[in-house]
């Protein structure tokens, strides 16, 4: 996957500033983090993955409410792929971008069952299958092969950004500063741990427009807390 041009975005922190950011968010997790069916130990590589389909652009906890009956529906790749796409559109109408999902996970669902659920560890190879973008793709090395890859959305790009200083390129996908920027963060502990963590101060703390920055376990170094002190 190419990022374009390194020059484009200000220097990437250190991996001793990172070190400590993560230290920082899995503590946080610990005490913090929110409980999903998706996230126990028990949870299979299938469930992770198609729920990362489900959540873009989605509250993960209206995800949460519709999971357990769209997996007694849908146990497995090969009952989504043998599913009718109007019956799927139908389940996932409550939660919004219904058509959009049911065509993603019909895509996705075809090529698991055709490789028994046994997706490739490479990414370009993964961004070629259908349904398979930048963050899904991520979503796959990290559950499916154990590589440490962030799951890079506009949540995660604002606590980043906020915390270190703001990217330059408009789409996340493409700045380069961005994702070496995560990949870091994420690598220096847990990836699992670190990316949830991410997401959770995000939902709960650094919101976009009421972040409860007295409440962060990043307000220490935070540029943007400096740059917008609270009350």
């Amino acid at each position: 996957m190419s990022h374009g041009n390194r020059n484009s975005g200000p220097p990437v922190p250190s991996r001793s500033r990172c070190s400590s950011v993560a230290g920082r968010l899995e503590r946080w997790y610990q005490e913090n983090g929110r409980s999903f069916g998706w996230r126990n130990r028990s949870a299979s590589k299938y469930v992770r993955v198609v729920t990362e389909v489900l959540v873009q652009r989605t509250r993960a906890e209206t995800v949460d409410g519709m999971l357990r009956g769209f997996l007694r529906r849908f146990p497995g790749w090969t009952a989504l792929d043998r599913a009718r796409t109007s019956t799927l559109e139908r389940v996932l109408k409550p939660i919004g971008l219904y058509r959009r999902r049911a065509k993603s996970l019909k895509g996705l669902a075809k090529y698991a069952a055709s490789v028994r659920g046994r997706f490739p560890a490479d990414r370009d190879q993964l961004e070629q299958v259908t349904a398979v973008g930048q963050y899904v793709a991520s979503a796959i090395l990290l559950f499916c092969h154990g590589q440490p890859e962030p799951l890079l959305d506009t949540n995660m790009a604002r606590v980043l950004e906020r915390y270190f200083g703001p990217r330059q390129l408009a789409d996340i996908r493409y700045d380069p500063y961005l994702h070496e920027l995560s990949r870091r963060v994420v690598t220096a502990g847990d990836p699992v741990v670190i990316n949830w963590a991410i997401l959770d101060l995000g939902a709960l703390v650094c919101k976009p427009r009421t972040p409860e920055c007295n409440a962060c376990p990043l307000k220490r170094g935070c540029q943007f807390r400096k740059q917008h002190p609270p009350a």
